[in-house]
């Protein structure tokens, strides 16, 4: 637990710091369970990577997969910082038209949009849309020409890459959901159509290959494809690419297991790959797109909880219980994926023991953390869950008629309110009665 500490801003008092704030204060003032983010730390690795492109002299553009993270604020956080974003459905690009984002920085992601989300992304014009399919460039096209309007678009190719993951995070092999097959010709198939389309600018491809990856072979290979894939292109009909997009996937720590390289190390690796690949076959390098997401939020969000009950099983282990849980945090029972958690009073303090930390809902399954070692704990105490800020409040649910969690952002030792508290009233605000 020591080295996972030295990463922790702690303030005279001993208390865990958020953003210069207080993790105590937080818990105090806004309740738990509670989001709270690091908004300085988003920031700058917005700025690392854009630091990469422009030290590699390539035309480039961070775009923030909102998937992981999306709200009013968020995005407006991103646009202060230069980026764009990619949504992939019409609640995520309405977030964005709410927030005031620019439509031409929005790239529309989806392997099933539907007529009406294709509508109102031709509407806002957004800078492009991911074509996924065959039966979506015929769904766009139909909009295109009740609206009379022209767009950018791009094809989602699956590169054959097969990301070391977990299965439900792997997205860039030929058997998936998502995408044109590139070995299969399915790609180049799709290419011949859109060209024909005046109402579409074919602005390149996208790949992405996982999620939560740490080695940076993966990317390389599916560089090295993609790169293939656009020579032959120029070759075959002289299609020239303006947009490489290699998605996002960079991993982050979770735990003191985790040992990933920094971010934006992949990137680096990326552009290097793909400048000497293109410089090879004698094309022109496209403008790389990148798409992060867990990058940029993962570490920078933590979940502040409450302790509550405890349950000691003789010769076996203790539970300590939380008042959040797989509602706010469904990962670790969807994805079996490990976190760690420090006493927010005391994230220095010696360890007294090793206990499960579990949720309050109705589930045997609702169990946050199977092994932590933490001081002694007792009812009323905070803990701190550590890197919590991608996937958790975008996958929250009201299960057991719970509320929803607020989520705060934290910078220069100011906490502002981005996302209210659920209360009993919203749970029932859809609800009809029968009498």
């Amino acid at each position: 637990m020591a080295e996972q500490t030295q990463a922790f801003q702690i303030n005279n008092q001993g208390h865990l710091e958020i953003g210069g704030v207080d993790s105590l204060e937080l818990a105090h003032q806004f309740g738990t369970p509670l989001v709270a983010y690091d908004v300085s730390a988003i920031r700058n690795q917005i700025r690392h990577f854009q630091s990469v492109f422009e030290q590699n002299h390539v035309d480039y553009a961070v775009s923030y997969a909102s998937k992981a993270f999306a709200s009013i604020a968020m995005f407006q956080l991103v646009n202060q910082e230069g980026g764009h974003i990619d949504v992939v459905s019409g609640g995520e690009l309405y977030t964005a038209i709410k927030a005031g984002f620019p439509m031409d920085h929005v790239s529309f992601h989806g392997n099933n949009k539907s007529f009406a989300e294709l509508t109102m992304a031709v509407e806002q014009q957004v800078g492009v849309i991911i074509l996924d399919n065959f039966h979506e460039i015929e769904l766009l096209q139909e909009v295109l020409q009740q609206q009379h309007q022209h767009i950018n678009v791009m094809l989602r190719v699956t590169p054959g890459v097969s990301a070391h993951t977990h299965e439900y995070d792997q997205t860039g092999q030929v058997d998936s959901k998502f995408g044109f097959d590139i070995q299969s010709g399915q790609a180049f198939e799709a290419l011949e159509k859109v060209l024909t389309i005046d109402s579409m600018n074919m602005l390149g491809i996208h790949a992405h290959i996982g999620s939560q990856i740490f080695e940076v072979n993966g990317f390389e290979m599916a560089a090295n494809k993609l790169i293939d894939t656009l020579a032959e292109w120029n070759e075959r009909i002289g299609y020239q690419a303006k947009v490489l997009n290699v998605g996002g996937g960079f991993g982050i720590r979770y735990t003191q297991e985790d040992d990933p390289i920094a971010p934006e190390e992949f990137v680096d690796a990326i552009v290097k790959t793909v400048k000497s690949e293109t410089s090879e076959k004698g094309i022109a390098t496209p403008a790389i797109w990148i798409e992060p997401g867990r990058s940029i939020v993962g570490p920078a969000g933590y979940n502040l909880y409450t302790v509550g009950s405890r349950k000691d099983v003789p010769g076996i282990r203790s539970y300590v219980t939380v008042d959040g849980g797989m509602g706010d945090n469904i990962r670790p029972a969807l994805y079996q994926a490990d976190y760690e958690a420090v006493l927010a009073s005391n994230p220095t303090s010696p360890i007294s023991e090793t206990v499960r930390i579990a949720g309050k809902y109705c589930e045997s399954g609702d169990i946050l953390i199977k092994e932590q070692a933490l001081p002694a704990t007792k009812p009323g105490d905070v803990l701190a869950m550590l890197a919590t800020g991608a996937y958790g409040y975008s996958m929250a649910s009201n299960y057991n008629r719970n509320p929803r969690l607020a989520v705060v952002f934290c910078e220069d030792g100011e906490a502002k309110l981005v996302i209210r508290r659920e209360t009993y009233d919203d749970l029932i605000s859809h609800d009809l009665s029968i009498e």
